[in-house]
């Protein structure tokens, strides 16, 4: 029998190099399929998020139809309430109307004095106007519901009437005063300010 390192045989030898190959293969196979399932448990969970955000991209593609109609719905919605409260002062716009009304209501506009916008909070401003005119009582009345009937928001605020004096006594009974106060939505430029 032949004997190899230190008087062993040799098959012992041959086992012993055997089973440290098998040992030396076993350890790096071990640990690079270890890496491989971990590199794998890792690409699945960033495939898992990709398909969740490929599902959500869908669902938001059938739902895009509802989003347009919403934003249209809301677009007619902010249009109708930029007309009561506008981002404009639109100054010739009322001192017209109210021109109108008081030759509709047989009044005498004596002043229109628009006062300076007052900030009340983070979205919208008061607007002061002082109006005096003179006229009936009962045209007063009609002058206040029309004035109500303005898409846009006018209040009346410090309502004082007397009676008439000067040279239209005789066709006018009262002479009323009082402040309308609108609102500005604080949307606009200083530009448009200007230029309502």
């Amino acid at each position: 029998m032949e004997t190899g390192l230190e008087g062993k045989p040799i098959y012992v030898g041959a086992i012993t190099f055997v089973v440290s190959i098998g040992v030396i293969v076993f350890c790096a196979y071990y640990f690079m399929v270890k890496n491989m399932q971990e590199g794998i448990v890792r690409q699945q969970k960033k495939l898992a998020e990709v398909q969740q955000k490929v599902n959500e991209g869908r669902a938001a593609q059938k739902s895009l139809p509802q989003f347009r109609e919403e934003v249209r719905r809301l677009e007619l919605e902010l249009d109708k309430l930029l007309r009561i409260l506008p981002s404009r002062r639109g100054t010739d716009d009322i001192l017209r109307r109210v021109r109108a009304l008081t030759e509709q209501g047989d009044f005498d506009l004596i002043s229109f004095s628009p006062g300076t916008p007052r900030d009340l909070d983070d979205f919208y401003s008061e607007w002061t106007i002082n109006i005096q005119l003179q006229g009936g009582y009962h045209n007063l009345a009609l002058f206040f519901d029309r004035i109500g009937r303005f898409r846009r928001i006018i209040n009346v605020d410090n309502l004082r009437i007397t009676p008439a004096r000067g040279g239209d006594q005789g066709r006018y009974t009262i002479a009323a005063s009082f402040t309308a106060k609108t609102f500005l939505s604080k949307e606009a430029s200083p530009e448009e300010e200007e230029g309502g």
